[in-house]
């Protein structure tokens, strides 16, 4: 008789790791067991292990039994399909791990990672088989009658896996699942191998089913309605045991084995230590010597080249010795914690990138407060000089991995990662991450497989505001944005559109990398930990199968190598130098430039490194910086919270507030800063200095204000007002000090990364103070495809009076360049022109020198580079403007002339020309447009809008100068520049992007530019809701600002958008009344043809002769508009018009 405590188990549960087939998400699932006390699950994703120590670790603290398997495909013959393996034990579980990785590995660039069938030859014996359902291997084996095959394959596996080894039987009521569960029935009958009795759960409940059904699609990229799809029945959610038992009855034997299941396995996955590479030295007889011999020789280097030099009043014996007791008691430290190998490991490719002049950043995080990490070359900030604390880094009393976060060029990143690969051979990987269905994604791919039309899911798609800093979940966006509920109501589509993305958002929809993130490990890394390689995306190294998290559980180093663009605008500034024969250390430059620093009190910070920012401009404007600290400072402070100290700093520097230092012991701690605690190692020093505490004690006091953990921050509390009455403080005043400090340390920010990141941006302000061209230049190369940062950079050029020479073929290169008072625009950086392909059309023009001629640019072009897009753009920018000014005659020939372009490379490929002829004496042969037409002004400015993302040439609002001068509308720099109160302003839309307030009201911050100036407005609620249609990149307005002061600021004024109006609206507005003033040979015929329409606008014509004016009010209201205006001002006799 069957025990009814016998639980059915659902070890084939899909997590969300099984890219677009499971939707389970191992927090739920997690939550589902214990709600309903589920003894054991298994892990049995597709072609991955990436969840198994998060399944591991969450299942098992629900009081549920994990159970870790995966599913491999394997080939034999010309079949590839899967097979679900299951660890019983750390030696099993290690075999799996080593196949996960071998099939991405040495899989080739096959579209599914496989291993072959003879792999299974080396699992170990405790390692579980099973034989999948009837769409895995032998489910095709047997779909293709390979019947005799699968008998001799069942056979070979029951000798390799003996009781290991089961027989699959599985009821999801799918096609051609019942005629595969016959066939396993009598072949288990005749080979004596078990049968298990399993469900395969890609979701927890069954009214997922659509929604899955959707997810399905987006991985296969097909479309719900597609009748020959891949289609699952919706039996594949969690079921209980009960219907299990039922659905399985007439098998006791199937369920029996799978009550037993879960009783094979004594083992899961558990966390580990870190586990470094195996250092060796050079003749060093320890990891913990070399590090001190390192050290020491790095210190020499320092002191003579670096610190002496800085002219400080001590001795250098005094300085040496300052600097080697600091330099002992970190290296104690290091040795303590077993860290000397990450020190030198670090060391090693950072030295080795210097080496190769591959531009490294100074520093990040608080590694940059070690000395050691500053003689190992690691930084190159002197921690001493800036006050830095080695234990905010690295603290004997707080264990937890040191972490030095290094930037490099990012254009040279590449060849580091090549360089740990021929140092730690395979044990050196990327860190895996997953892209995610997140609301706008979930959006975009439901409404695909819909079949929803492209153009409504964009519109529905882009009322979830695009706020990266603050994103919204579908939901949120939902309850904030009424736009939604009025979709939904008018549109069932919309309705199943939402449904289905709420139940797919969160869900992982593809494997990606983490760019930055590598793991170096000990050993041969793809036995330690499943790897995973994406062969189309040519990367260097393969990743790890566990993300970030699970990496750091498995007990894996991570080394973060970031890009830092700055450093390669740095890098490539210092090449343009180079080539003028003008040599600059910039790791030498003085950090008491006054030039810089008046340079940085303007404002004007376009370009530099973190203080762009128009709040920064502000800021950095009022503080008057003077020296490198208030850098360091500005940095620091720029947060939200800490951010309403800046106003306190700025004053207090220039005198206009008296500092308060809280205790008169604090001043010296406090007086850098003005009275206000900036850094987090301010507070360990307080602590130190007040308290009496050890660094590590300051760390860990440090460490609790920021976590704000109450019953944690009484203790440190009682413990600091202690060790302060030892010191001969008064404990009501050590209980002051410690509630004022408390605040600002939950804000402190670490001094180190703000040096360091101070330094950078310090050296982009030396570089535009005095190689300005070169360095915007620099920058404006890095950013080729970001409109937005190249439009302001094309407005910084005007402000300092730079000309930019528009995009020319015969003058232009592919990057931005160089000249004195001159930027020539990089033709890369037009949309949809490819920069290696402009590149070999320039290096051509420079070989055989200008193209003289469109019919010289077709004979000497090549094929390849050039497409119907990237000529489109050439030309909308006026790229050709010097050969032929005709763009739109340009344009229409466009297919004619690459057609062209291909078959003279095509003649010259067959020799049927010859090419030693002087090809330019043949330009007689002329090209022939297709057709001679010319755009308009307006129709020049909107493509060239469209190619560059801004004007150039032009500005659109310049064509009605005049009606502006009649109307009284202003620049925005005129109405900011003079007292008036409101005033209208035209302005071009640049950008706009749209947010939600903490409230939930929309709003948008829109970029607008006229012909002098970019600016920038909020428009907010209701005048946004009802013009949310018009505002458009590129559409024109005519907008009624107001100034309103800000109280109790000393600020200027906010303004504020009172009224929009649409300028074509306007133009084409018929005007109330308006007087014609003529002089006396006035043509009244003429007059008469250009007023003939009747209209709205009350017309008087006003003659003038000898002196006397006769006055004369047109019977009828005629039309006039823009365009009667600017015909009627043009005739010679018209003195002036009135409105």
């Amino acid at each position: 008789m069957e025990n009814l405590n016998n639980e059915f188990c659902n070890f084939k549960i899909h997590s969300q790791y099984s890219i677009c087939q499971g939707a389970v998400k191992i927090d739920e699932l997690a939550k589902y067991c214990k709600e309903n006390k589920i003894k054991s699950v298994g892990l049995s994703d597709n072609f991955n292990l990436c969840g198994a120590l998060e399944f591991a670790d969450k299942i098992s603290k629900a009081g549920t039994q994990p159970i870790i398997g995966t599913q491999i495909n394997f080939r034999i013959k010309n079949f590839v399909g899967k097979l679900p393996l299951f660890a019983t034990t750390s030696e099993s579980y290690k075999g799996i791990i080593k196949l996960s990785s071998r099939s991405y590995l040495e899989s080739g660039d096959q579209s599914d990672p496989y291993c072959n069938f003879e792999d299974l030859n080396s699992l170990n014996k405790d390692t579980i088989l099973l034989s999948g359902n009837h769409n895995d291997l032998f489910g095709k084996l047997f779909k293709s009658n390979k019947l005799k095959l699968i008998e001799d394959l069942f056979k070979d596996l029951k000798n390799i896996f003996k009781n290991k080894f089961y027989l699959e039987i599985q009821r999801h009521n799918e096609v051609g699942e019942k005629n595969y569960e016959n066939f396993l029935l009598k072949i288990s009958a005749k080979l004596d191998i078990p049968l298990i009795a399993s469900q395969e759960v890609f979701y927890i409940n069954q009214d997922m089913y659509e929604a899955h059904d959707a997810l399905i699609c987006i991985g296969e990229k097909s479309f719900v309605d597609d009748t020959k799809r891949v289609k699952f029945s919706d039996q594949h959610f969690f079921k209980n045991t009960t219907n299990l038992k039922k659905l399985f009855e007439d098998l006791p034997e199937a369920l029996e084995n799978n009550y037993n299941f879960p009783f094979h396995f004594n083992f899961k996955p558990k966390n580990s230590e870190p586990v470094l590479p195996s250092l060796k030295g050079n003749n060093v007889s320890s990891i913990n010597e070399q590090l001190l011999n390192d050290a020491l020789l790095g210190l020499e280097n320092r002191l003579e080249n670096f610190i002496f030099k800085k002219g400080q009043s001590q001795k250098k014996e005094e300085i040496k010795k300052i600097y080697n007791d600091r330099l002992q008691h970190e290296i104690r430290i290091i040795n303590s914690m077993n860290y000397s190998g990450y020190f030198l490991i670090v060391s090693d490719y950072i030295k080795w990138s210097k080496q190769n002049n591959i531009p490294v950043g100074p520093g990040r995080g608080s590694g940059a407060g070690s000395l050691v990490a500053y003689c190992l070359d690691i930084t190159d900030l002197d921690p001493i000089e800036f006050d830095l604390i080695f234990e905010r880094f690295l603290n004997p009393d707080r264990i937890s991995m040191p972490d030095f976060d290094i930037d490099f060029c990012e254009e040279k990143r590449d060849l580091v990662f090549k360089y740990l690969k021929s140092k730690y051979k395979d044990g050196v990987a990327h860190i895996i991450t997953f892209g995610k269905l997140k609301a706008r994604m979930a959006l975009r791919d439901v409404g695909r497989v819909l079949g929803l039309p492209y153009g409504h899911v964009d519109k529905i798609t882009k009322m979830i505001p695009f706020d990266p800093s603050r994103p919204l979940t579908l939901k949120e966006s939902i309850d904030r944005e009424p736009r939604f509920q009025d979709e939904i109501k008018n549109n069932k589509k919309v309705e199943k559109l939402i449904e289905l993305s709420l139940k797919l958002e969160g869900l992982n929809r593809n494997m990606a990398t983490h760019a930055a993130g590598v793991v170096i490990a000990g050993e041969n890394l793809s036995e330690q930990v499943p790897l995973y390689k994406d062969n189309s995306a040519n990367l260097i190294l393969p990743s790890t199968q566990f993300d970030m998290y699970s990496s750091e559980n498995a007990g894996l180093v991570k080394f973060d190598l970031l890009g830092l663009k700055t450093l390669t605008v740095i890098f490539k500034t210092l090449k343009m130098l180079e080539q003028k024969k003008i040599k600059l250390d910039i790791t030498k430059i003085s950090l008491k430039d006054d030039n810089v620093f008046k340079m940085l009190a303007t404002g004007e910070t376009t370009g530099l490194f973190q203080l762009e920012s128009t709040g920064m401009r502000e800021s950095i404007k009022k503080m008057k910086p003077n020296k490198f600290d208030d850098i360091i400072a500005l940095v620091a402070l720029y947060r939200p919270g800490p951010m309403n100290n800046i106003p306190i700093y700025n004053d207090c520097k220039n005198g206009l507030k008296k500092p308060d230092y809280i205790h008169e012991t604090l001043v010296k701690i406090l007086e850098p800063t003005y009275g206000i605690i900036i850094y987090q190692e301010q507070v360990m020093q307080i602590a130190q200095t007040l308290a009496g505490f050890t660094a590590g004690e300051a760390d860990i006091l440090r460490k609790a204000m920021g976590k704000k953990k109450r019953a944690e921050l009484e203790k440190q509390k009682e413990k600091f007002v202690n060790g302060a009455i030892k010191n001969g403080i008064k404990k009501d005043v050590a209980s002051y000090v410690f509630t004022k400090i408390e605040p600002f340390a939950e804000y402190g920010f670490n001094k180190s990364h703000a040096a360091a990141y101070a330094l950078i941006a310090y050296q982009t302000a030396y570089l535009k103070t005095y190689h300005k061209e070169d360095f915007i230049a620099a920058t404006m190369s890095t950013e080729l495809t970001n409109t937005g940062k190249l439009r302001e950079f094309v407005e910084e050029l005007k402000r300092l009076n730079i000309t930019v020479v528009r995009p020319c073929i015969n003058k232009c290169f592919a990057e931005f360049k160089a000249e004195k008072n001159k930027i020539f625009y990089g033709l890369g950086a037009i949309k949809s022109v490819g920069f290696v392909a402009i590149s070999n059309i320039i290096n051509e023009r420079k070989r055989n020198g200008l193209f003289n001629s469109i019919n010289d640019f077709i004979k000497r072009t090549n094929p390849k580079d050039v497409n119907k897009l990237q000529l489109e753009g050439l030309v909308k920018a006026g790229a050709f403007d010097t050969i032929d000014k005709n763009r739109g005659k340009l344009i229409l020939s466009i297919p004619k002339i690459i057609q062209k372009i291909k078959n003279n490379y095509d003649d010259k490929v067959k020799n049927q020309i010859n090419l030693f002829e002087d090809n330019l004496a043949s330009d007689t042969d002329s090209f022939h447009y297709e057709k001679n037409i010319f755009w308009s002004k307006k129709e020049l400015l909107a493509q060239e809008f469209i190619s560059l993302g801004f004007y150039i040439s032009d500005h659109p609002l310049n064509e009605y100068k005049q009606l502006f001068n009649q109307l009284n509308i202003k620049t925005y720099k005129d109405f900011i520049e003079n007292n008036t109160q409101e005033a209208l302003v035209a302005g071009t839309i640049m950008s706009i992007q749209e947010k939600k307030s903490s409230k939930g009201t929309p709003f948008a911050i829109i970029k607008f530019s006229d012909n002098s100036s970019e600016f920038e407005l909020f428009v907010f609620s209701d005048l946004l809701i009802n013009n949310r249609e018009n505002l458009k990149e590129s559409n024109s307005f005519v907008l009624t600002l107001q100034k309103d002061r800000v109280v109790g600021e000393n600020s200027a004024p906010r303004i504020n958008i009172r009224k929009i109006l649409n300028l074509n609206d306007m133009v084409s507005k018929p005007y109330e009344k308006v007087s014609i003033e003529l002089n006396h040979d006035y043509n009244i015929e003429e007059l008469k043809e250009v007023l003939k329409e009747e209209g709205k606008t009350e017309v008087n014509l006003v003659i003038i002769d000898n002196n006397k004016s006769l006055s004369f009010k047109l019977e009828k209201p005629r039309k006039f508009d823009l365009n009667i205006f600017n015909n009627v001002k043009n005739k010679q006799y018209v003195r002036k018009i009135s409105f």
